[in-house]
């Protein structure tokens, strides 16, 4: 909190202070700051030079304007500063100049006093008027020289000096009716200044006697917000003549000092002299009221006489705190460290005292706490850690409470969000998922589409879906299969193979777009169903295409002998590769037959002798959909002498690495689609 003082008469763009100096910030770092100036009255009186750092007068200042009779006149002004945010309360006292010279209300005054007043008789005079506060004001009153009177001066109970003429040597209203005299108000300024009236004395007969008020100066304590029609006080005037001349009526005393505000709040009984109140009395509107009444009989010349009445008043607990919202930092982000400013929050209350000592609080269980910046000032800071994933914002209701008996509170809510910071990483449904695919499905078929999800909001919500490269085939996975970076639909390249691959182990990256970016990975395995697209090879008997194998056979062959084997395998798996072997042409014209599983070829019937050669075309089909077949032409000639059997004539020998090694791709093929 700085303060600084001004005199009211200085020109504007006059410096008023080092702001830069004593807030101890560089004076460069002021416009990057974004430092700025709030008057708390709504009117401008001032203005900071960034380039200086200092402040200055905006506009020239009249102190009695701005706080009228006040002893103090300050101008309260709030500097705000960005990054971070901080709050500065400046006062500015405005000292008070003697540009004012002390004046009457009227500029000339009329008195009337009896021809046997006794000596010592007081006739009060109207106070001057002098703007100006302290040694500038009312300083002294001096009486212009006269052989009759004399000029007191009596000191009210609020400072205020009252100026009375006494008589000090009796009246000769034959000799002298009318005196003249100059009574001038002089201030305590340098240089002094002053002001005068004219005094004009008529000496009148008869009523010797004027009303006394006992005491002339009281004072009355009253608490505010009594009922209106309280009794204030009866104002005690005793007047010795007897008849019209010792009856007193009572009437207010106008004058500029007080123009007429009381007479809205207090009434007076112009019979009985009794104060009451007249409307509602408001402490914080003015603590006290300094009341002139005039008691004047009905003598002939009459006479008055002067009571002074000052009402304090005592103040009540009426006014409830107000919560002000200086600055909210709103939103605010999730990876705030505790002790971050969130808001700024003034306080006041009207009443005075403990009346107006006001505490804040808030909701213990809130990430918040509440820290005394100043008097009446506050920040609201961060005390814990934030998560927008749990609450994405706070209902903060800040609560004022005054020390008063009984308590008066007030609560303000506003609403604090939380801004999003990329501190979730993308999770997948599932690390691992299986697919499956038909073998030679068309380029772009839809095979599996993946799934997942981050808590964060925003750009680090947004998700995108990449293939990686895993290694484990020759090519790059990524010629295989493509994904759609927006929704995670894993499609083919290319055409699939069975016979190629059977199993793909497809590992995809889901990534989002915070800054850093943050990401997970999943594995789906894509499995390729077959599908029948090999037509069997028959590996034995191995004849060129459009050729026949010739068998011979014994001419006496007896039924079941087994002529030859007829081998053969299918690249498909499962059904499709489930071969059956039968003879194209009708069986039962020929003295032969095949087994459907085993492909062997044995003599189905006696041979007749000299038969000659029987030509046989075997079908080997597969049991796919739709099935796929190929076929061999066999040539059976029945020999006297031949004696061999199938072992024999076989044209494949036992020791061949060739069908040893054929004969151990077959097992490996079928044990690995068992354990697909």
């Amino acid at each position: 909190q700085l303060r600084y003082s001004v005199p009211e008469d200085r020109e504007p763009g006059s410096s008023v202070g080092d702001l830069a100096k004593d807030l101890g910030v560089e004076v460069r770092s002021l416009a990057a700051r974004n430092l700025r100036l709030v008057s708390e009255g709504g009117q401008r009186h001032f203005q900071v030079d960034l380039v200086a750092g200092v402040l200055l007068l905006d506009s020239r200042l009249d102190r009695e304007a701005l706080c009228g009779q006040s002893p103090t006149c300050s101008l309260h002004l709030q500097l705000v500063m960005e990054n971070p945010l901080q709050l500065h309360r400046v006062e500015v006292d405005v000292l008070d100049v003697n540009d004012n010279a002390p004046q009457f209300p009227k500029p000339e005054v009329v008195l009337e006093i009896t021809e046997v007043a006794n000596l010592g008789t007081r006739l009060p005079l109207e106070v001057a008027e002098d703007p100006d506060m302290g040694s500038n004001s009312i300083s002294t009153y001096e009486l212009s020289p006269s052989e009759h009177f004399a000029l007191s001066i009596n000191v009210r109970g609020d400072g205020v000096k009252m100026p009375e003429i006494v008589l000090e040597k009796a009246l000769d209203r034959e000799k002298v009716a009318v005196h003249h005299l100059t009574l001038t108000a002089l201030d305590g300024g340098n240089p002094v200044k002053s002001g005068t009236a004219k005094v004009t004395i008529h000496v009148l007969d008869a009523n010797d006697n004027p009303p006394v008020c006992d005491p002339p100066i009281s004072t009355v304590y009253l608490e505010e917000n009594v009922p209106v029609s309280t009794l204030v006080t009866k104002l005690n005037v005793t007047d010795l003549d007897e008849g019209p001349n010792g009856d007193v009526e009572y009437s207010f005393k106008i004058s500029n000092n007080a123009p007429g505000k009381f007479t809205n709040l207090f009434a007076l009984d112009p019979r009985t002299g009794e104060i009451r109140t007249k409307g509602p009395l408001d402490y914080e509107e003015s603590s006290a009221y300094e009341i002139a009444v005039r008691a004047r009989d009905k003598g002939s010349p009459a006479m008055e006489g002067h009571c002074h009445l000052r009402v304090e008043l005592i103040d009540v607990n009426d006014n409830s705190p107000e919560i002000v919202l200086t600055s909210l930092s709103s939103p605010v982000l999730e990876d705030a460290t505790p002790g971050t400013v969130i808001a700024l929050i003034g306080v006041k209350d009207s009443d005075s005292g403990d009346n107006g000592q006001v505490r804040l609080q808030i909701a213990k269980e809130l990430p918040f706490k509440l820290v005394s910046s100043f008097k009446e000032h506050f920040s609201l800071v961060t005390s814990g850690p934030l998560d927008r994933e749990k609450a994405s914002g706070y209902n903060i209701t800040v609560r004022a409470v005054d020390s008063g008996s009984p308590q008066r509170a007030t609560q303000k809510t506003f609403y604090l969000r939380i801004a999003d910071v990329n501190d979730n990483a993308p999770n997948f449904s599932s690390p691992f998922d299986t697919a499956h695919v038909q073998e030679n499905a068309l380029p772009g078929t839809s095979v599996f589409s993946v799934s997942a999800s981050d808590p964060d909001e925003g750009s680090n919500a947004k998700l995108s879906y990449s293939i990686l490269h895993n290694g484990m085939q020759d090519v790059p996975i990524s010629t295989y299969f493509r994904i759609d970076q927006d929704n995670g639909t894993i499609y083919t390249v290319r055409a699939l193979d069975y016979e190629q691959d059977k199993v793909f182990q497809v590992p995809v990256e889901v990534k989002d777009a915070g800054s850093p970016a943050l990401s997970s990975t999943a594995v789906v395995h894509v499995f390729v169903l077959d599908e029948n697209d090999n037509a069997p090879t028959i590996v034995y008997p191995s004849v060129p295409k459009g050729s026949a194998f010739h068998q011979t056979i014994p001419a006496l062959a007896e039924p079941g002998y087994l002529v030859t084997k007829i081998v053969a395998v299918d690249a498909d798996s499962g059904h499709n590769a489930w071969l059956s072997y039968q003879l194209q042409e009708d069986a039962e014209a020929l003295p032969f037959q095949v087994e459907r599983r085993s492909g062997e070829i044995r003599v189905a019937q006696a041979l007749r002798e000299s038969e000659d050669p029987h030509r046989l075309v075997v079908e080997v089909r597969d049991n796919g959909t739709p099935s796929l077949s190929a076929s061999v032409v066999l040539v059976i000639s029945p020999e006297e002498n031949s004696v061999q059997d199938f072992s024999k004539s076989l044209d494949l020998p036992k020791s061949s690495p060739k069908d040893t090694n054929l004969t151990l791709y077959l097992i490996i093929s079928l044990v690995s689609i068992s354990l697909v």
